[in-house]
């Protein structure tokens, strides 16, 4: 993740997207190259939409995830993995798309993990909007209902990544990191994101 990438508020239009991920990552590990995902995608109705008006977004966005990858053996955990080693790997995808939320899962959600505080409220999500309307103009400029929409899709992130049972819950469960994604990023000596899985060994 580039530290000085912009902030960007535009994952509440397009959220965490398990399925799609995976579909097109299917797609990828079969040698299919983006314009031909593209068109596939579309012509099959892969993405099951009831309309054809955000489809190619949605593909464009799952591509440019899997892209960030860098990496064909995360795209190949996401195209067959186990569920919840895919929707690690998608929640890294998406870490590296959107500094938000990389920040809070790090920053957050690592740093709980680090402290062994499993607790978990609106106050945590609170802090560090207020903190990250403090350090950015950018951040600053969006508005309530914005940053409202961003707290509720990070919640369903959680939920859906299973790091919270459901979207009430105010108690984080352990995190077992997929064993090959553990060592990718050990390679990469990405101390910070192993600590968004609740690993720490070796920092």
């Amino acid at each position: 993740m580039n530290i000085n990438e912009p902030y960007k508020a535009s994952f509440t239009r397009e959220q965490f997207l398990f399925y799609e991920m995976r579909t097109v990552s299917q797609l990828m590990i079969e040698g299919k190259n983006d314009i031909e995902i593209r068109q596939l995608v579309f012509d099959n109705n892969l993405f099951q939409y009831p309309t054809e008006k955000s489809v190619d977004r949605m593909v464009k966005n799952c591509l440019k995830r899997l892209h960030l990858l860098e990496d064909m053996r995360l795209v190949s955990i996401i195209a067959n993995g186990a569920s919840d080693s895919a929707k690690q790997v998608c929640l890294y995808a998406m870490m590296n798309q959107y500094r938000v939320i990389n920040e809070f899962m790090v920053n957050v959600i690592g740093e709980k993990y680090r402290i062994k505080d499993f607790s978990f409220s609106k106050k945590d999500m609170n802090v560090f909007f207020s903190r990250l309307q403090e350090q950015s103009d950018v951040v600053a400029s969006w508005s309530d209902s914005t940053i409202q929409k961003l707290k509720q899709v990070i919640i369903k992130m959680l939920v859906d990544t299973e790091y919270l049972d459901d979207s009430k819950s105010e108690t984080l469960n352990t995190i077992l990191i997929d064993f090959d994604l553990k060592n990718i990023l050990i390679d990469k000596r990405d101390y910070a994101t192993l600590s968004v899985f609740n690993y720490f060994e070796g920092e």
